[in-house]
């Protein structure tokens, strides 16, 4: 019955992307019609992968795949394509059949109706590039939707969302009928409508499958792990009785040795009895990014922007704003109001109402990381951050980022997006700037990470502004000035 009931079964399933990069090894579970599950894992754990795997975009090195028969499978990807980019968003759409639809423009007016993306003339020539990050995540589920799957796939769905736009999502998922996996880092997201969780062990390189929600699962998870270290930790201190016991014996000699020998045999077989522990994903390390040195006066002045309204032109705004050094702006407003533009302009001087001071150190945290060269390894691309610096101070910095020894050779292009973040984070510590640019730095980062990363932007003692829609996390962030788009 339960095979039945699988839409989708790994059986032994194996991957990897070459040698000594293995992502799967004989991992087996299934996903039954109906469900919503939580995929779960650390950053380059292999969580996108796995739905590659599942879509049949990649094949497995071994072991079997089984999808029902005459399944539909769509997933909503975690960015747009790059080349992708310079479509209309009619082409973006027609790009998601594999046959001719000659209804195209009634069904996107449907489903972005559904994503909450209104309609508007010319909509339907508009480039995707032309859409802020949080219209660009609607088109993306909506370019799912469309297809009508039996299986939708979301990765992190909520990145570049705004309140309203996650809150929206989660009631169509609490309220979508067929069957969805997702992966995402935000726990009250996936709590709202999950029914199980697929966790990757990036240890391991297993999938374990748990029924639940994500906090019930989290729990079970915990305690778990915290019986199993207790048992562990009564055989371990057993062991060392036995064998400081088996010692005392064969030091006697005759007979006692018979009975240390027969000792020894039973401590072997405790240690076979330890359990390998699941163990909590690793954090990266604290960190600070180094301020810009000898900076004063005023590093950034604004005196206008340019905020969009929906179906209306762009207006100019005048503001006052002036930026020294230890000052930190929040920059708020919706989905579309034009916030990342406003940083972009800032960043590349195109801004009219944003003089910077000269010789300041421009750091800039981009959330679709293309500041950042694809081509470039890991390596090469902390080189030109750090300027100077020797090897071996680079790679000690990329350790406390998880980026391992092995990562350091594998093009950007190739790492998941989480680690394109740390990637562009560990740049930043290299660079030193002196105006911190920081936009939606929680997008694609391990949850577990997000303390760190918020600590040292609240001691970052250059001028820095954020645009961020987690409160939570800015919350514990130091903020001296806001300047909402939309008031």
């Amino acid at each position: 019955m339960a095979r039945e009931e699988s839409l989708i079964r790994f059986e032994e399933v194996s991957f990897e992307y070459g040698h000594h990069k293995p992502v799967l090894e004989a991992a087996s579970f299934s996903i039954r019609r109906g469900t919503k599950t939580a995929v779960m894992g650390q950053n380059g754990a292999g969580k996108s992968t796995l739905f590659s795997l599942m879509t049949g975009e990649i094949a497995p090195e071994s072991g079997e795949i089984h999808v029902s028969y005459g399944m539909k499978i769509a997933v909503a990807p975690q960015v747009v394509e790059r080349d992708a980019l310079g479509l209309s968003v009619r082409d973006f759409f027609r790009s998601r059949f594999s046959e001719p639809v000659y209804d195209i423009d009634p069904r996107i007016d449907e489903i972005l109706e559904t994503v909450n993306l209104k309609r508007h003339e010319g909509l339907h020539d508009r480039l995707i590039r032309s859409f802020s990050g949080g219209q660009q995540a609607r088109l993306l589920l909506a370019s799912a939707l469309i297809q009508n799957p039996d299986l939708l796939l979301l990765d992190e769905p909520t990145n570049n969302l705004d309140a309203e736009g996650i809150e929206r999502l989660t009631q169509f998922l609490v309220e979508y009928p067929r069957t969805v996996a997702v992966i995402s880092h935000d726990a009250s997201f996936l709590n709202a409508f999950t029914t199980g969780v697929l966790y990757l062990d990036a240890r391991t390189k297993k999938i374990e499958l748990y029924a639940g929600n994500y906090i019930d699962v989290q729990r079970d998870l915990l305690a778990r792990i915290e019986r199993e270290n207790r048992a562990n930790a009564q055989l371990v201190k057993k062991i060392q009785e036995n064998k400081d016991k088996a010692n005392f014996f064969a030091q006697k000699g005759g007979k006692m040795r018979l009975v240390a020998k027969k000792m020894r045999a039973e401590i072997e077989e405790m240690e076979e009895e330890k359990v390998e522990v699941r163990k909590e994903d690793t954090t990266i390390r604290p960190f600070i990014i180094p301020a810009q040195q000898d900076l004063s006066g005023v590093i950034l002045a604004l005196s206008s922007y340019a905020a969009r309204r929906k179906g209306k032109k762009s207006v100019i705004k005048k503001v006052n704003i002036s930026l020294r050094k230890n000052t930190h702006l929040l920059l708020k407003g919706p989905n579309g109001i034009g916030k990342s533009t406003l940083l972009e302009a800032i960043a590349s001087g195109a801004a009219e109402g944003a003089t910077i001071a000269p010789g300041v150190k421009i750091g800039y945290y981009r959330q679709d990381f293309s500041t950042l060269n694809f081509n470039q390894t890991v390596l090469e691309a902390l080189s030109a951050a750090a300027g100077k610096s020797d090897e071996e101070k680079i790679r000690a910095a990329a350790a406390g980022f998880l980026l391992s020894a092995n990562v350091m050779h594998t093009a950007i292009g190739d790492l998941s997006e989480g680690q394109k973040g740390l990637v562009a984070f560990c740049s930043l510590v290299l660079e030193r700037p002196g105006l911190l640019i920081v936009d939606e730095p929680t997008n694609h980062i391990n949850f577990r990470h997000l303390p760190v990363i918020a600590k040292a932007l609240d001691s970052y003692a250059g001028a820095m502004i954020l645009v961020s829609h987690a409160p939570a996390f800015v919350a514990q962030i130091r903020i001296d000035d806001i300047l909402d788009l939309e008031k």
